[in-house]
């Protein structure tokens, strides 16, 4: 796979503007936070907590300014506070938020796309984000941002979904494909968001496109780390000193 920049300007199989698919994005998960972490649970068989546990080890000593992108309801933002850190969860969606807000997790609430972030110029030590890079509207733009908002030397942490090992791509292609439309149907009520969330896996860069992706948006020391045989993956890069 090339180290291109996946096409911002689509939705499913339908191409649509920019705005247009900013607006849908908001529209899935507004639809989808009262049981998006209820779902994740159930997608994932409760493997997502361990990926993102694995994530917050990997974090842990990093101290200073915090931001958690995409987070959501704050349970990544949970994992990286429990050594007393302050977190900030930045987050499009204001539903999302709330629902965290609502089951108590400290952190700091702040509105916001990855693409415009509302942090000064090389003013966070360590930004992570999971789960959410594949949902930007233009994944250049929120890495040139991302890389601006880093404190040289700071740390950028990426868990994605990626590719599985070739003897478990099948299966988990069927997976993705028939079982969580219809959970997202049954559970959440949404089965078009839970397609939308499916598509949105496929189209993303595999493991070594996105790094050659972030060693072209001019991050260093960059590396991965698979989990569960490839199905995700945490990227690691570095702001240049």
């Amino acid at each position: 796979m090339t180290a291109e920049v996946p096409d911002s300007a689509s939705f499913g199989r339908f191409a649509v503007s920019p705005e247009e698919r900013r607006r849908r994005i908001r529209r899935v998960f507004e639809a989808v936070a009262p049981r998006y972490d209820l779902m994740n649970d159930l997608m994932s068989f409760g493997i997502h907590r361990l990926w993102k546990r694995r994530l917050a080890r990997r974090c842990a000593g990093r101290g200073g300014v915090v931001v958690d992108l995409a987070g959501g309801t704050g349970d990544m933002a949970r994992l990286l506070g429990e050594d007393g850190r302050m977190v900030v969860v930045c987050d499009p969606s204001w539903a999302m938020m709330e629902a965290g807000r609502r089951r108590g997790v400290s952190a700091a609430w702040s509105a916001g796309e990855a693409e415009r972030l509302p942090f000064a110029t090389a003013s966070v030590d360590l930004l992570t984000i999971s789960f959410g890079l594949r949902n930007a509207t233009d994944v250049g733009a929120a890495l040139a941002e991302i890389h601006r908002v880093l404190k040289p030397g700071g740390r950028f942490a990426c868990l994605e979904f990626s590719r599985p090992a070739r003897w478990l791509a099948p299966f988990y292609d069927l997976y993705s494909r028939l079982v969580i439309p219809r959970l997202g149907a049954a559970v959440a009520g949404q089965p078009e968001a839970y397609d939308y969330l499916v598509e949105s896996i496929r189209r993303f860069p595999d493991q070594q496109a996105l790094a050659a992706i972030l060693d072209g948006a001019g991050f260093q020391s960059v590396s991965w780390e698979n989990l569960s045989f490839g199905i995700a993956c945490i990227h690691y890069a570095n702001r240049s000193l």
